[in-house]
């Protein structure tokens, strides 16, 4: 029986090798790719408009953008031009970004709860195609819609899905949203207490977790050579668990090994930095927290987070050999 499974892509790849890599994945039964929006390095959108236009069946997600730089009447306008692009295949993956990125950008994260069910709630009616007076603490918007005069009038079929990982946003992911966007650099046990906290939001909407869909981003470092994927691995985790700290912190990480870390990492971190600062990750951590080593150890790995309530994993992949992680989950 075929399972659900998706690829994610960074930064880490020439931007037509990507294309090619989408289209393999099309070929060989991925479900889904997702592109990645995090550090100042590629914006999403312009990545899925390209996916969606040389695909014919695979879905498009944004892994995640951020629902604090987009104006929420640009933002809808931007999923309905992608959905004409690529009917019924686009996925909104929207998250509510992290310091000290956005506050260095001049972002202020304030009341980040309220102002992501504002986003939720007034993208999806304009997504309905209803007309929407607004005015929340975040969102005002005056009778606004989506006004098209040549092409399709009816509601677009666009999922948002809520990037999660503190407990309030998950709660709130339950109640609002189509489905969550489950972390990577997490081990498969926190989904348990994350599938707790979808059910709870869950019950407020007089819904059920089944009403939820769980894809979950997984970093994953396949080769032949076991140490060498397992080195690979360790080079990206140096830079997430120094950049991002909210992923350390739900990863379970000694914060005196960030710190450590973090004093050696500049921002953006250098090739160098990462190489003198990566023997600081232990390779549990790696075995623990990512589906890292040969292709088989990769598939057993990935099977526990199914297991533990991912509905479908979106593969990261680290290193050179993109096509061997696709060959390695291949559902064709």
């Amino acid at each position: 029986m075929k399972q659900r499974v998706a690829l994610y892509l960074q930064d880490a790849h020439d931007l037509r090798d990507g294309l090619d890599y989408v289209r393999y994945a099309e070929a060989r039964g991925f479900e889904a790719v997702w592109q990645a929006e995090s550090r100042l390095v590629r914006d999403a959108i312009v990545l899925m408009a390209a996916y969606a236009a040389v695909t014919e069946r695979i879905k498009v997600g944004s892994g995640v953008i951020n629902n604090w730089t987009r104006n929420i009447g640009l933002l809808a306008a931007t999923f309905l031009t992608l959905d004409d692009l690529a009917p019924n295949r686009i996925i909104c993956g929207i998250g509510a970004w992290w310091d000290p990125l956005a506050k260095n950008v001049g972002i202020e994260r304030r009341k980040p709860l309220v102002a992501m069910r504002e986003t939720v709630i007034v993208l999806r009616r304009l997504l309905n195609m209803e007309r929407v007076t607004f005015h929340g603490e975040f969102v005002h918007v005056d009778g606004i819609e989506l006004d098209v005069v040549h092409g399709r009038r009816e509601p677009r079929n666009v999922p948002i899905m809520i990037g999660a990982t503190g407990d309030q946003m998950m709660e709130l992911t339950g109640e609002i949203a189509d489905g969550v966007v489950l972390n990577y650099c997490v081990p498969p046990e926190y989904n348990l207490k994350a599938l707790e906290l979808l059910e709870k939001g869950a019950r407020k909407a007089g819904r059920t977790l089944d009403d939820l869909d769980r894809p979950q981003l997984v970093v994953c470092s396949v080769d032949y050579d076991h140490d060498k994927a397992i080195d690979t691995t360790r080079e990206l985790l140096t830079q997430y668990l120094a950049q991002q700290p909210h992923i350390a912190k739900a990863s379970g990480v000694s914060m005196d090994v960030v710190a450590e870390i973090q004093s050696i990492l500049g921002w953006p971190a250098t090739h160098e930095q990462i190489q003198r600062a990566k023997h600081l990750v232990p390779e549990d951590l790696i075995h623990r927290i990512t589906a890292s080593g040969t292709p088989e150890e990769a598939r057993a790995k990935v099977e526990e987070y199914r297991r533990n309530g991912c509905t479908c994993p979106i593969l990261y992949p680290v290193g050179g050999d993109v096509r061997l992680l696709i060959d390695t989950f291949a559902q064709d």
